[in-house]
């Protein structure tokens, strides 16, 4: 009986946003604009990268794949959530809920991964300078993006197992914006405490443990910078640290605050204003932090628009 009433649900109803009346098309234009202004940021930031020399090295190579797979990160949600903004039947299918929490989870690990190697990258660079190319070399910066996409997604996939093998019987309304682990998983009408403790489990390893790592590799930059005799030295070296750090405590603050925590403490309405956050602004700060606080990036950005947008006359 419950196998034949879960295949009788073949579309979620997305609720997340459907309290909010008239309000959701005042809504719709900000988080169009936002969207449209994210996109242009990273584009932005992969075009100076990959047109100026002096950014062609392994900690401008990680930004480049951090701000392709937060590009493709927000795809995975951003146009389905405007779309259902104006609808009267916000609805996403089975399959393409699980479709779209599979590249959310994927994504989202890759992403915390990546900002992990980024924080090895700039351990190495100042820690241990006179190796740097020799450690940080381009085959191992291939190894270290493929190993974080690998690891993402395999997690991705048990997750995804994990959820959908419950039986769908109790009801199809999804009380979020997309289709996240928790508010998917609670329509179980089975217990799903074992599922939720291995996905808590998952969440540890992907947000704690890298970040554990990162604080270890900062006490050790630390401890590296303030032995550096000149002052524009200690500067130098701690300008290049501040975006990857402003960047670590914006990405995993907010996933943190929804994932490593028991789901009795789940609450919607605070629970989607987070998801806003991490779904939606954090993947436009990434790369406006990397411009607005890196002199490096700032002066490669001025030379290309410089560069293309005024030709030289004959």
């Amino acid at each position: 009986m419950r196998r034949q009433n879960q295949s009788m649900i073949t579309e979620f109803i997305l609720i997340g946003f459907s309290n909010l009346g008239d309000l959701q098309i005042l809504l719709f234009f900000i988080l169009l604009l936002v969207y449209l202004t994210t996109l242009m940021a990273n584009a932005t930031i992969m075009t100076v990268i990959r047109l100026a020399r002096a950014l062609h090295n392994p900690m401008y190579f990680f930004l480049f794949v951090l701000s392709c797979s937060e590009t493709c990160y927000t795809l995975a949600i951003v146009p389905k959530m405007l779309t259902n903004l104006l609808s009267t039947s916000p609805t996403i299918s089975f399959s393409g809920c699980a479709a779209q929490l599979y590249c959310f989870v994927g994504l989202a690990c890759t992403n915390c991964f990546l900002i992990a190697v980024m924080g090895y990258d700039r351990y190495v660079a100042i820690c241990n300078p006179l190796n740097y190319t020799l450690i940080v070399s381009r085959a191992t910066c291939m190894q270290l993006v493929l190993t974080s996409s690998f690891c993402g997604f395999l997690i991705s996939v048990v997750v995804n197992v994990l959820v959908f093998s419950v039986p769908f019987c109790a009801s199809n309304q999804i009380n979020h914006f997309f289709c996240d682990i928790f508010p998917v998983i609670k329509l179980g009408c089975t217990d799903t405490n074992l599922k939720e403790m291995v996905i808590f489990l998952l969440s540890i390893l992907v947000l704690l443990v890298p970040l554990v790592l990162i604080f270890i590799s900062y006490i050790f930059i630390v401890s590296a910078i303030l032995k550096i005799s000149s002052v524009e030295g200690r500067c130098k070296a701690f300008s290049t640290c501040a975006s990857h750090l402003t960047v670590v405590i914006i990405h995993y603050g907010c996933a943190s605050f929804i994932y490593l925590r028991p789901t009795s403490l789940y609450s919607s309405d605070k629970d989607r204003l987070v998801a806003v956050t991490y779904t939606v602004i954090t993947p436009l700060l990434n790369p406006l932090v990397y411009t607005l606080r890196n002199k490096e990036v700032k002066v490669a950005l001025r030379k290309v628009l410089s560069r293309y947008s005024f030709p030289k006359t004959v």
